[in-house]
């Protein structure tokens, strides 16, 4: 490609490269400039302090405390040592400095999936719970509909039976002759039977 460019136009390529280097150099100095926090600072409570002294104006300063939120997650603890808030489990974690190293995000994490599945298996059991409520009430509703006319019960007209004389009357023609066909009944039942 050395060869293809001639000097003059070789020049004018590194030139128009350098002019495009600058360019973008200066919006980008000019940014971390206005929007950097001090480098000197240790944790978070150390960052505002810093911010509160350097920055008069409301609005820098509420700018520059929100980028020391964004670059220190733990907050000091009053005994010593930080503490991470995680507001997806509204809990506070121990963790070493002023930001949670690898191995802590892995742990807060694995809180995070045990939390959710302790969430989960608390929405089932209540869901459950209401539907068994739902069908407890379901069923006390029902208890309560009248379900008609009350029942009327009627004792069974029985067929008398006439082989059995447990009652009669002695002195009636029917008992009588009942007594008299059950003894012949019981006569020829007994008796052997002739053969022809």
């Amino acid at each position: 490609m050395h060869e293809l460019l001639s000097g003059d136009a070789e020049k004018r390529l590194v030139i128009s490269i350098g002019l495009v280097l600058a360019l973008l150099a200066l919006p980008v100095g000019w940014l971390a400039f206005q929007g950097s926090q001090p480098p000197s600072a240790r944790d978070f409570e150390e960052c505002v302090e810093q911010v509160e002294v350097k920055s008069p104006d409301n609005d820098q300063r509420r700018a520059l405390s929100t980028a020391c939120n964004a670059r220190f997650a733990g907050r000091r603890k009053p005994g010593g040592g930080y503490t991470y808030y995680d507001f997806m489990q509204n809990r506070n974690f121990d963790i070493a400095g002023p930001n949670p190293t690898a191995d802590e995000r892995k742990q807060i994490d694995r809180e995070y999936m045990g939390f959710l599945d302790a969430q989960r298996r608390e929405a089932i059991s209540a869901e459950l719970a209401k539907k068994q409520n739902e069908r407890l009430q379901a069923d006390l509703e029902g208890a309560r509909q009248p379900l008609g006319p009350p029942m009327i019960l009627l004792p069974r007209k029985r067929p008398l039976d006439r082989s059995k004389s447990g009652r009669c009357e002695e002195a009636s023609l029917s008992c009588s002759w009942e007594k008299f066909s059950a003894a012949v009944k019981n006569a020829f039942a007994s008796s052997p039977k002739a053969k022809p």
